[in-house]
């Protein structure tokens, strides 16, 4: 019983590193952040709802520049 349970737990835990860490972990820290963030700034509607739009695509433009810089550059030649 307790080997089965050990076998599940590591399953599960293997689903949900693959699922939400995956290849992109800055962007599950990204998350992170945003949700914490917007934990502290819950009691003011207007700061979070300018802050964290832009905090968001803040990450996303960061991302996409990383990977844009980590990509093999394609030949234009054909």
């Amino acid at each position: 019983m307790t080997r089965a349970l050990s076998r599940a737990g590591r399953a599960v835990w293997n689903f949900l590193w693959d699922f939400l860490i995956g290849d992109t972990p800055e962007l599950a820290l990204a998350v992170g952040v945003i949700v914490a963030l917007a934990f502290l700034v819950a009691g003011s509607e207007w700061l979070g709802a300018i802050l964290l739009p832009l905090l968001a695509a803040g990450f996303l433009l960061a991302s996409t520049l990383r990977g844009r810089r980590r990509a093999p550059r394609r030949s234009d030649a054909p």
